[in-house]
């Protein structure tokens, strides 16, 4: 296989605007892949894409970086090598603003040690509560590195709140709810989840380039 590899982006922001870029991927068919050791992460990508999406079951290694772009270049190469197929692959990564968007794509590390609650806790004193929700999804078809973007503002709650989701759900509260009760994304249904996270922004970038 060739060393030389080219990188071409579609980003999707939450404001729905983008700048169109011409690229080469797949059309989302029957044999479409998403290489994840992350049994939720697959459901609700499944869901939100509408598309048949098999999982491969493997825990690629993660470069330490703090944008997940940087993660998903090395982790669509590392895929592809792996398995021989141009496969999808993802990170979600959570920035705070007071932190100058640590822990970003850190976040599964800091999930580990300290949890949901001990994040809580780092963020007691803290009066800036901004955070960014940010997710790529890339793929690599041996020739190209291709990364679609989608990004979702929102605060940080002062204690974690809801029983579903996954992850760093139960302390992200996303704007735009229009609601008097800000919910997380913990306290959501899976389909409202789905209807406003930085996950379902990335994915209809991929829609969008599969389907010009």
């Amino acid at each position: 296989m060739s060393s030389f590899r080219q990188e071409r982006t579609w980003e999707v922001k939450a404001t729905n605007t983008a700048q169109r870029m011409v690229i080469h991927m797949p059309v989302l068919d029957n044999d479409l892949y998403f290489a994840t050791s992350n049994a939720h992460k697959h459901r609700e990508l499944r869901a939100i894409l509408g598309v048949p999406l098999t999982r491969i079951d493997i825990d690629l290694p993660e470069i330490q970086a703090l944008d997940v772009t940087d993660v998903v270049r090395a982790k669509a190469i590392q895929a592809y090598e792996q398995t021989g197929k141009v496969v999808l692959v993802e990170d979600t990564g959570l920035g705070f603003a007071a932190w100058n968007g640590l822990p970003g794509a850190l976040m599964r590390w800091f999930l580990q040690t300290v949890g949901n609650e001990g994040l809580c806790r780092l963020m007691a004193g803290e009066a800036n509560r901004a955070a960014v929700a940010k997710t790529a999804i890339g793929m690599f078809d041996g020739r190209e590195v291709m990364v679609c973007h989608g990004e979702v503002q929102g605060t940080i709650a002062h204690q974690p709140a809801g029983d579903n989701g996954f992850g760093w759900d139960a302390i992200f509260q996303p704007e735009g709810q229009g609601r008097a009760e800000v919910k997380t994304f913990a306290e959501m249904t899976a389909e409202e989840k789905n209807h406003i996270s930085s996950r379902r922004l990335a994915a209809e970038a991929l829609r969008r380039r599969s389907h010009p």
